[in-house]
């Protein structure tokens, strides 16, 4: 149990990249809290955006890995917010603050839906430049809790974290993937009930995506094959909003594959910001990049599945 949490690469991640925390709202009790990794002159990072059981640190593997390889990475931690319009206001400010025109948004689950309305949000003044929506969705009635939605609020912690824990796989799972269960619900342990409250409010409130607002946008839908919180039918849904989206598919993975499948999904962020090297908006320092080590990794990728090849 727990053999992520003890594990060298989260030690030395937790030693190494500093947490730091910013209030950019007039409400001082709003704080995100982030990782910032990688070389700052970067101007257009990439932002992990995490799940409702999510804290940051989720993404510890995309942060020592890229970042070693000469991105930028910031992983964030949601401040409480009730409302969409008020992330989406409350993380503009943020960009502001860290002085980012641009950037990159992985958002997994929850995090996948609100990159896509903070994409949404700045459609006039764009400040996406690129999304990858990993086991995401675009309208929350998939959830059918939009009726409960507004009485999270007054529900005790432990059974907010019942109601979380109710959407993780329960069925027999591969090592790599129980670890990332395990490390998850210590996530989960770690949030307080009004952070809870807050992301399943934001979770399940009736809202859906624009697609029209965000059409030029290029987009990689990540996904995966087996259990996961996701209906067949709310992956359907994405494909159908995004028809030009790239498609990274995992065999396996469940919720979090950012966690035990970081190889894989490591190499399909590489591959999807393989597109914006040489402009401003890399997210990767130029000396970092050789033209050899980018044929190697698309060539890496080819043999593993083929159904994996879509998203090249």
């Amino acid at each position: 149990m727990g053999e992520i949490k003890i594990s060298p690469d989260y030690n030395w991640f937790r030693s190494t990249v500093p947490l730091k925390k910013i209030i950019v709202d007039d409400d001082d009790s709003k704080v995100w809290s982030l990782y910032d990794a990688g070389p700052r002159n970067i101007r257009c990072p990439l932002i992990f955006l995490p799940p409702v059981s999510g804290t940051a640190d989720v993404f510890f593997q995309q942060i020592l890995a890229l970042s070693g390889w000469g991105y930028r990475v910031i992983a964030l931690q949601y401040p409480v917010y009730w409302e969409i319009f008020e992330f989406c206001d409350g993380f503009r400010k943020l960009l502001d603050h860290l002085q980012l025109d641009k950037v990159h948004l992985f958002g997994a689950s929850l995090g996948g839906f609100l990159a896509q309305k903070f994409a949404e949000y700045t459609h006039k003044s764009p400040r996406v430049q690129s999304l990858i929506l990993c086991n995401a969705f675009s309208d929350t009635s998939i959830f059918n809790q939009t009726w409960t939605a507004n009485s999270f609020w007054l529900l005790p912690a432990f059974m907010l974290k019942k109601i979380v824990l109710g959407n993780f796989a329960s069925g027999p799972v591969d090592s790599e993937m129980a670890d990332g269960i395990d490390f998850m619900v210590d996530r989960l342990e770690s949030l307080g009930q009004s952070e809870l409250a807050s992301r399943l409010t934001l979770n399940c409130q009736n809202s859906y995506v624009e697609p029209h607002k965000i059409r030029d946008i290029p987009v990689t839908i990540m996904d995966v094959f087996d259990q996961s919180a996701l209906s067949t039918e709310a992956k359907e849904e994405m494909y159908k909003l995004y028809p030009n989206a790239r498609r990274a598919h995992l065999k396996t993975g469940g919720n979090f594959p950012y966690l035990c499948r970081s190889a894989e999904v490591n190499l399909y962020i590489q591959i999807h910001l393989l597109q914006f090297h040489g402009t401003r908006y890399a997210a990767i320092d130029p000396s970092m990049v050789s033209a050899e080590e980018l044929e190697v990794q698309k060539a890496n990728l080819q043999p593993s599945n083929e159904q994996e090849k879509e998203v090249l």
